[in-house]
C-alpha cells in the first residue's frame, strides 16, 4: 500500500516539476515573462489545487478513498499530456489548471489511508517514507523533462510523462485495498457529518495546528519559489545548458530531498520519544539553519560552492513534511483526517505555491527593470524570499508548545 501510494505522489510531483525545469525554453517559444512563468508554476497551479481539496477530502472522508487517488492520477496525468498541444500562455494554464483538479484529490485521501495502517507512534515515519515520493518525483521530473526536452523537445517531454502516469491509475485500482477507518474518541463526535465550518473550527482551535499551519506556510513561500525558479536561476546566471541543470537539480532534489524528509521524519520521532515537543521544534531547527545555507546557494560567485549550498538547503528545506502531516493527524478527530490534510494543502498552496513562484517572478522583473542587474536579477530576488523562512521557523518553535497538552487531551 505504501508504495503503491508513493508512487502515485511521485508522479503527482514529477508532473508539478516538469514545467518548472522547461521554464526557459517555453519562455523563448511562447513569448512570456518572468511573471508569466511564476503564475504559471504558482497561482495558476495553487488556486484550483488548494480550493478544491477541500470538498474532494470530504468525499474522501466518506466514500472509497482509493478509487479517489485513482482518479485523480488518471485526470492529472491526462492534463500533463495535453500540455505538450499549448499554443500560448492561455492554453498553457488552462492544462495547468486541468492537472491542479486532478492533484487535489489524491493527497488528503492518501494521508487518510496511511492514517488507517500506522499507529501514532509510528506515523510520522510513515508519512515520512511515503514523502519519499517528493524528491523522487522532482528528481525524475527535473531529470526526464530536461533529458527528453533537450532530445525531443518539451512539448514531448509533457506528453511522454503524462502517458506514463496514465498507465499507473488501473495498477492502483487493481492492488491498493480500501482500509478499515479506526475510530477513536472523538473531540465532537462524527465530524464528518458535521458542518464544514463547524469541522473546521475544531482544528482552529488546535493551537499546535494553527502555529505549525503558519509557519510551514511562511516556509512554503520560500521553498516553492526555490523549487520554481533553480532551473532558470543556474542557467541564467551561471549559464549551464538545459540536459546539464536538469541533472544537477534533479541529484540535489532527489538525494538532498530524500535525506531531509526521511531524518526529518525519523528525528522528529526520536525526539518525540524523550519529549513529545520534540516531533515539532525539530522542524523549526532544521528552517533556520537552511537560510544561510539558501543565501549561499544563490549570492556565492562560484558554481561548485553554489551547488554544494544549494544540497545542504535543499535538505533541510524538506525535514518538515513528516512532522506536519504526521502530527496534526495524531490530534484531530479520526473522522477529520483527509479535511486535516486538504485544510493543509489549501492554506499551504494557496499562499506558498501560489505567491511564492508569481512573488519572485514579478520581484525578478522588477529588478530588471530598475537595476543594471537585468541578467542577475533573479538571484537577488531568491535571496529576498529565502528570508521568509526565518519567521516560519518561529513560528512551528512556537507550536511546540502546545502539542503535549494537545496530545492528552485526544
Amino acid at each position: 500500500m505504501l508504495v503503491l501510494l508513493g508512487l502515485v505522489s511521485m508522479f503527482n510531483y514529477i508532473d508539478r516539476t516538469v514545467l518548472s525545469v522547461l521554464q526557459e525554453p517555453i519562455k523563448r517559444e511562447l513569448h512570456l515573462s518572468d511573471a508569466q512563468l511564476g503564475l504559471l508554476t504558482g497561482l495558476a497551479f495553487a488556486l484550483f489545487y488548494a480550493t478544491l481539496s477541500l470538498p474532494i477530502a470530504r468525499l474522501a472522508d466518506r466514500m472509497n478513498r482509493r478509487n479517489i487517488v485513482a482518479a485523480s492520477l488518471a485526470t492529472w496525468s491526462a492534463m500533463t499530456a495535453l500540455s505538450g498541444l499549448a499554443t500560448g500562455f492561455g492554453s498553457l494554464v488552462a492544462f495547468r489548471i486541468g492537472v491542479a483538479l486532478g492533484e487535489a484529490g489524491s493527497v488528503p485521501a492518501s494521508h487518510s489511508i496511511i492514517a488507517d495502517y500506522y499507529p501514532p507512534e509510528k506515523r510520522v515515519t510513515a508519512v515520512a517514507l511515503w514523502g519519499l515520493a517528493l524528491p523522487a518525483g522532482i528528481m525524475l521530473g527535473y531529470a526526464s523533462g530536461g533529458w527528453i526536452a533537450a532530445a525531443l523537445g518539451w512539448r514531448l517531454a509533457f506528453v511522454v510523462i503524462g502517458l506514463a502516469g496514465l498507465v499507473l491509475a488501473p495498477v492502483v485500482m487493481l492492488l491498493v485495498r480500501e482500509p478499515a477507518r479506526t475510530i477513536s474518541r472523538e473531540r465532537s463526535g462524527d465530524a464528518a457529518s458535521v458542518p464544514l465550518g463547524v469541522a473546521i473550527g475544531v482544528l482552529w482551535r488546535l493551537r499546535t495546528y494553527r502555529y505549525m499551519l503558519a509557519g510551514t506556510t511562511l516556509h512554503a513561500f520560500a521553498q516553492y519559489a526555490m523549487m520554481s525558479w533553480s532551473a532558470p536561476f543556474y542557467m541564467r546566471v551561471h549559464h549551464l545548458p538545459l540536459a546539464e541543470v536538469a541533472s544537477w537539480l534533479a541529484l540535489m532534489n532527489g538525494l538532498g530531498g530524500a535525506l531531509g524528509i526521511y531524518l526529518g521524519g525519523r528525528l522528529s520521532d526520536a525526539a518525540g520519544t524523550h519529549r513529545p515537543a520534540g516531533r515539532v521544534w525539530v522542524s523549526a531547527v532544521a528552517m533556520l539553519l537552511m537560510v544561510p545555507a539558501a543565501l549561499a546557494q544563490f549570492l556565492a560567485p562560484s558554481l561548485p560552492v553554489s551547488l554544494a549550498c544549494g544540497f545542504i538547503a535543499t535538505m533541510l528545506m524538506f525535514f518538515y513534511y513528516g512532522p506536519i502531516v504526521g502530527v496534526p493527524q495524531s490530534i484531530v478527530p479520526a473522522r477529520t483526517r483527509a479535511l486535516t490534510s486538504a485544510v493543509t494543502l489549501l492554506v499551504f498552496n494557496l499562499f506558498g505555491l501560489g505567491l511564492g513562484p508569481a512573488v519572485t517572478g514579478a520581484l525578478s522583473d522588477h529588478l530588471a527593470a530598475n537595476s543594471a542587474i537585468q541578467d542577475t536579477s533573479l538571484r537577488y530576488a531568491l535571496a529576498i524570499v529565502v528570508l521568509f523562512s526565518v519567521a516560519g521557523a518561529l513560528s512551528i518553535g512556537w507550536a511546540s508548545r502546545f502539542y503535549e497538552a494537545e496530545l492528552r487531551e485526544r
